[in-house]
């Protein structure tokens, strides 16, 4: 049975990924060892580009060779959205007795992904599930599953466990169609 693969980058990143040696991942093998009672089709990665930040200079430099390293695997297509960053005026946790009770931050949020996320996906799971009886799963990158996925009643549902990602790794050298080499970035 052939199966296409629809990823929220960001989803899986901080459910999965962050804090942990797993970040080079080859979604290709993934999906292949969670899923191998099927044919892998197409393979759907939503994120958005990270920007520089002082506190991590580096993120648009991995990210891209990410980007890249998932550019040479042929299921994978991309699909961009953006951040928004702006400043905005956020309530303290544990406010002064006296004095200001808020504090100006730089809020970033990720625009698009999600929303182009949905826009592939509402209608073929309405199609597929109640239209077709077609097999509709859930890999969660997530400790504990999210109801409101849950209650489009997928057929079945995984959890992403650590031994799936260890085994997911791409080399630490990706050569891409032209021959130029991508290295996994230090520290991943």
């Amino acid at each position: 049975m052939r199966i296409n693969v629809y990823i929220d980058g960001f989803n899986l990143y901080f459910g999965s990924l962050k804090g942990r040696p797993y970040k080079w991942l080859d979604l290709e093998r993934m999906c292949g060892l969670l899923l191998p009672r099927f044919e892998l089709g197409r393979i759907r990665y939503f994120t958005a580009l990270v920007k520089e930040r002082p506190d991590n200079e580096q993120a648009p430099v991995r990210q891209q060779a990410y980007l890249r390293a998932l550019g040479t695997l042929p299921a994978v297509e991309v699909h961009l959205g953006s951040f928004l960053t702006k400043p905005t005026r956020m309530a303290l946790a544990n406010p002064p007795l006296s004095g200001p009770r808020t504090v100006e931050v730089i809020k970033t949020e990720e625009k698009g992904s999600d929303v182009n996320l949905a826009t592939y996906l509402t209608e073929p799971i309405r199609i597929v599930r109640h239209e077709l009886g077609k097999v509709v799963g859930l890999l969660n990158p997530q400790p504990v599953p999210s109801q409101r996925l849950l209650t489009c009643r997928p057929t079945f549902a995984k959890q992403i466990r650590a031994g799936v990602l260890g085994a997911s790794q791409f080399p630490e050298r990706v050569t891409d169609g032209r021959g130029s080499v991508i290295r996994k970035p230090t520290g991943w």
